[in-house]
């Protein structure tokens, strides 16, 4: 029986052997970096202050996640299209080691391309605007980068486990999409603006924000300190790998 490291060290070799993988990555940091280059023109432009925070994050939620969420997607919804699912099955038998391992290695790629592409947007979203651009602190800093670090790699296990229950890369991409965006956009319509802030998108955003400040996506201030959101991230992602878990168990056994 395949023991979990070479489990991992199989599915990691996997992960970086193709090239949607490299695109994706490469995809990630150029629409982040496109995003910095023009808030940062905007904010000199307008001759008005701004955040490079506010830069990182807008970029992060309308840009640089998707193709996050590509990527997670395809490392387990290619094999069922391809059929290359049966190979890892049979060479772990385990269901659930199977679907640690791909958490594994996703786990810590998209921390740290989160934490990158935090850096990467405050610093040329700052080169742009110039004096335009608000002091900010170290603290705040830190915190930017940790949050978005911990939301896409968060992002990538949510992902994980709704394409290891759908088997479909466009019905996986299309029903996170729809998780991030459309439902609570139409449960705030539904009056409960109370729930928006811990679906994961907006939990996300929120676990970069110190309490109180104004999340830049949704408008209003946050209503709980940044642990809350990443917690809300967590149990999301959680979720989700449970689900699939079950699936895989039933269905592939």
């Amino acid at each position: 029986m395949t023991k979990l490291g070479d489990a991992v060290a199989s599915e990691w070799t996997k992960f970086w052997s193709v090239r949607a993988t490299w695109w994706s990555l490469a995809a990630s940091a150029v629409l982040m970096a496109f995003y910095s280059v023009m808030g940062g023109l905007v904010i000199a432009r307008d001759g008005e202050t701004g955040s490079v925070r506010t830069i990182a994050i807008n970029g992060a939620f309308y840009m640089a996640q998707f193709p996050v969420i590509a990527i997670a997607t395809l490392f387990v919804t290619s094999e069922y299209a391809s059929g290359s699912i049966r190979s890892s099955l049979l060479w772990v038998p385990v269901r659930n080691r199977l679907l640690l391992a791909k958490s594994a290695v996703l786990l810590p790629v998209l921390f740290v391309l989160g934490a990158v592409l935090a850096g990467l947007a405050m610093v040329v979203g700052g080169l742009f605007a110039g004096d335009h651009a608000i002091a900010i602190t170290t603290g705040e800093v830190v915190l930017t980068i940790a949050g978005m670090a911990a939301y896409f790699a968060l992002l990538g296990l949510l992902c994980l486990g709704i394409g290891t229950a759908l088997r479909s890369t466009a019905g996986a991409i299309v029903s996170v999409i729809v998780l991030l965006l459309m439902v609570p956009m139409l449960v705030g319509a539904l009056g409960a603006n109370a729930l928006v802030d811990y679906f994961p998108g907006f939990a996300g955003v929120n676990g970069m924000l110190p309490k109180g400040e104004l999340n830049p996506i949704i408008h209003s201030p946050t209503v709980y300190p940044p642990w809350i959101g990443v917690l809300s991230c967590a149990a999301w992602s959680v979720a989700a790998l449970a689900a699939g878990s079950v699936l895989l168990r039933k269905r592939d056994a």
